[in-house]
């Protein structure tokens, strides 16, 4: 079966939720927001830039989650998907889906956003298989670490490859759909790379390699010239 894979952040949703995981911790008292605000928005403007040391970050974004019981935590993660990532969900992202799952795709979510908070914003999207950074969870409690290999650059592809030798799949007429830079590395490696929205320098690397570029933000699957391999026909 053709895989149909999906970046999370700003290409199926209007926002970043690592981001705003951030700000609802700050914003519900949770973590010192002077301390944790500016930290959150220097790590986000070293992502935008490529230049996201991932380590720290994670150490960073990991570490509430080691402070609180995990009741607590998917309480608050509850409400912050209903505050925060609710009112981003695209409906053309919606559509996009829709199509690939009525072409018989399996449909796959890589992002480097944690599965802490990932997980329930793939179930929105009705997305069963999600490969995203793993923050450690030991004797019921999240330990502020991680699992595994970072699922963000260059690490995508090889959580990916883990993933598909796990799984019985390959890339063969595959498509991933990004908005960052940061994922040249996948998406050299479908058949069908999609920019999604793009950033400016992803935008200019799919111009020049002949790449679709697409918009999910305004209301409605766009209508270019994509056309399924072996299957002759138009269809987004």
């Amino acid at each position: 079966m053709t895989l149909a894979i999906f970046d999370l952040d700003n290409t199926l949703i209007a926002g970043d939720s690592d981001y705003l995981w951030g700000q609802f911790l700050v914003d519900r008292g949770i973590v010192d927001r002077d301390h944790y605000e500016a930290a959150n928005a220097r790590f986000y403007e070293d992502y935008k830039a490529g230049k996201l040391d991932i380590g720290e970050f994670l150490a960073f974004a990991l570490k509430p989650l080691s402070e609180h019981p995990a009741d607590q935590l998917h309480r608050w993660r509850s409400a912050f998907v209903h505050e925060k990532i609710e009112p981003i969900l695209l409906p053309a992202a919606r559509e996009l889906i829709a199509r690939h799952r009525a072409a018989g795709d399996t449909l796959l979510i890589v992002t480097a956003t944690n599965r802490f908070v990932t997980e329930p914003i793939a179930v929105l999207y009705g997305i069963e298989h999600l490969i995203a950074t793993a923050p450690e969870f030991s004797d019921g409690h999240y330990t502020g670490r991680y699992e595994g290999t970072p699922c963000f650059q260059a690490g995508k592809v090889t959580r990916l490859q883990e993933w598909l030798a796990g799984n019985g799949h390959d890339l063969r007429g595959s498509w991933f759909y990004s908005d960052s830079h940061n994922d040249l590395p996948l998406l050299e490696q479908v058949e069908h790379p999609v920019a999604v929205d793009p950033d400016a320098i992803l935008e200019r690397e799919a111009e020049s390699r002949g790449w679709s570029v697409i918009s999910l933000r305004d209301g409605s699957c766009p209508d270019h010239h994509l056309t399924r391999v072996g299957r002759g026909k138009p269809w987004l």
